[in-house]
């Protein structure tokens, strides 16, 4: 992503998007960590037993665990070994984009495998009764995609609404999908109907790692929209809009649909933090907390954490500080 100074964000944001979500026209920073820092699409959770433990892309699931949210630990790795289906979707068994959550007393890891490129791929469902590296049981295949759909099966977000389990995903390929899960499995319903959230009205439509929250009355789509994975040269940012269905329709806060292009920017850019994306958001003590990665420009685009809270506008937009 090219560098810009403040002033310009600023006009730009004034000038197209007069009533975003987003905290301010200069975007906050990243709270400050020590410790392990490097991470890449987080996923975070408040553990039951205490403390947090994030997972990210990179090596088989990567792991990171904090007494305070302030200071990480390297934790290894989700798994030990790649299950051996993981190699039907690519020679290495790379996961990618994971997602953690708690129901039902256990914890519960969706993730994806798959190639750069293709929409052959795969979302995986493991399951663990401490949420911590090295305790998790593989369930296999929760959800497929293969070339002849129009749709991507990655980047899996879960959310729980009305007694039903439902699954975002997707990265180009039109876009944001969504299906209903089995709450028992945790694996797609059988013949479920695959939903549209959100595209782009150009190719490739760049929108990607969606995660939906309730807040309110309303259903919160984010996304990822952009280009993700270039270092310094990333153009990720974080966009979002909201319905009071969970299956949409979701428009910004222009009234303009998702499915059209719509998205209120919510955090982009700035400063030393580059391409800020493959967000998620997790409950800390009551509050909401927006976990991303961006690139550091001042270590060479190296991928990094960021937390930042959220806060919620009277008329019920989120912000970011």
């Amino acid at each position: 992503m090219r560098l810009r100074l403040a002033s310009l964000l600023a006009a730009a944001a004034l000038a197209l998007l007069p009533t975003t979500a987003q905290a301010s026209v200069t975007y906050p920073d990243p709270q400050p960590i020590t410790g392990q820092q490097i991470i890449h699409d987080p996923t975070l959770i408040r553990l039951k037993s205490g403390g947090y433990v994030a997972y990210s892309t990179g090596g088989i699931i990567g792991a990171r665990t904090s007494k305070d949210r302030v200071h990480w630990d390297d934790a290894g790795n989700a798994f030990s070994t790649p299950p051996s289906w993981w190699y039907e979707y690519n020679a290495t068994g790379d996961p990618w984009a994971p997602d953690l959550s708690y129901r039902a007393g256990r914890y519960w890891l969706y993730y994806a495998v798959s190639s750069w490129g293709t929409n052959h791929s795969a979302i995986g469902v493991a399951t663990s009764p401490t949420g911590l590296p090295g305790t998790w049981t593989d369930h296999g295949k929760a959800f497929t995609s293969e070339t002849t759909d129009t749709w991507n099966a990655i980047d899996p977000a879960l959310i729980r609404a009305d007694g039903r389990l439902w699954m975002s995903f997707g990265s180009y390929w039109t876009g944001i999908r969504m299906v209903e899960l089995n709450p028992r499995t945790g694996k797609a319903l059988e013949g479920a109907t695959v939903h549209h959230l959100a595209t782009r009205p150009d190719a490739p439509y760049a929108v990607e790692g969606p995660y939906i929250v309730r807040h309110g009355r309303y259903y919160y789509l984010f996304a990822s929209y952009d280009q993700c994975c270039a270092g310094v040269n990333s153009t990720y940012k974080i966009r979002v809009g909201r319905s009071t269905a969970m299956t949409g329709p979701y428009t910004d806060s222009t009234g303009k649909p998702l499915l059209e292009g719509g998205g209120d920017l919510l955090l982009e850019g700035h400063g030393r933090y580059i391409g800020t994306g493959g967000e998620s958001i997790f409950k800390d003590r009551g509050r909401d907390v927006l976990a991303y990665h961006y690139y550091d420009a001042d270590d060479n685009g190296t991928p990094k954490l960021g937390l930042n809270t959220l806060s919620w506008t009277k008329n019920g937009w989120p912000r970011v500080f």
